[in-house]
């Protein structure tokens, strides 16, 4: 099949280069050319432009950073929405407002262009691995169609419902992840200010009930107080502001969440936004009570 890949970065990289090792005839779009170089080396082809990709694909998968590159890539002037053919699906596996992407969706329609929301959880490993859970919204049947290139993608593709129920599923999951996180860096810093090893601490913490994704993995980045990026500070804080959006919209209170958000804002506010979510630990420790 001919795919369209635009969105190279941390997570988008080894998602393109599975669907080009897969056997697929697949065309990418970036800004700067040396990030498709990789993917041009292993294979694939480059375009100048969305329009000009979507030209050449029957399917454009686009993995952003922001809900308005989503909206100029997909809808811009030179977008994929001008170079599209009738009947071309597009799946956007960026985390972006849902309403939003139902307003994309309407305008794609517009152009006979059918359209997913897929966000994704499980990181730059899960990319790397192909084993991301992918959250989907839009229509069955489109699904059907494209499931056996998000199979290349991810171990578990499940459909929430309409579109935008994919990126309201994905909200929700970065609404647990990041008051687990809160809550993990808490229960560190307080046993390490009661003179506990807080490597030790987690140890114990991940054979019990507490255990999580959460715990094992940013709890070893705080008790070990390695803040090298991972997934940026600042693209967290990005999503919790899409949470906290949603929430009012539904008229849902987020007190938790509410807590995360100021001390996100805390570490973007002292120059630390690409450091990994780990460095949530700093912030609590320095908390007075």
């Amino acid at each position: 099949m001919n795919i369209g890949f635009i969105g190279l970065g941390v997570m988008g990289r080894p998602m393109a280069l599975h669907l080009v090792r897969a056997g697929h005839r697949v065309c990418v779009y970036a800004r700067r050319p040396e990030t498709a170089a990789p993917l041009v080396e292993a294979g694939a082809e480059r375009a100048a432009t969305p329009a000009e990709l979507a030209s050449q694909s029957g399917v454009v998968i686009t993995m952003v950073t922001a809900t308005t590159d989503v909206e100029e890539v997909l809808l811009g002037p030179s977008g994929v929405a001008t170079g599209a053919r009738p009947g071309t699906i597009a799946i956007d596996m960026s985390t972006i407002a849902p309403q939003v992407t139902r307003r994309i969706a309407q305008r794609l329609a517009e152009r006979q262009v059918r359209m997913l929301d897929a966000p994704v959880t499980g990181g730059p490993a899960g990319a790397e691995a192909a084993t991301l859970t992918i959250m989907v919204g839009g229509e069955a049947a489109v699904l059907d169609q494209a499931r056996p290139i998000l199979e290349r993608l991810g171990r578990q593709i499940v459909h929430l419902g309409g579109h935008g129920a994919g990126q309201i599923a994905k909200a929700c999951n970065q609404l647990a992840l990041l008051v687990n996180a809160e809550g993990v860096a808490e229960a560190l810093a307080l046993g390490a200010r009661c003179g506990l090893d807080p490597r030790r601490l987690r140890e114990a913490l991940l054979g019990g009930i507490a255990s999580s994704r959460v715990l094992d993995v940013f709890g070893a980045r705080m008790a070990e107080r390695r803040f090298e990026p991972g997934m940026a500070t600042r693209l967290y804080d990005k999503d919790l502001t899409i949470v906290l959006d949603l929430a009012r919209e539904a008229g849902q209170a987020l007190p938790a969440a509410a807590v995360v958000r100021a001390h996100l804002d805390r570490l973007v506010a002292e120059g630390r936004s690409g450091h990994d979510l780990a460095a949530l630990i700093e912030i609590v420790e320095r908390l007075k009570p």
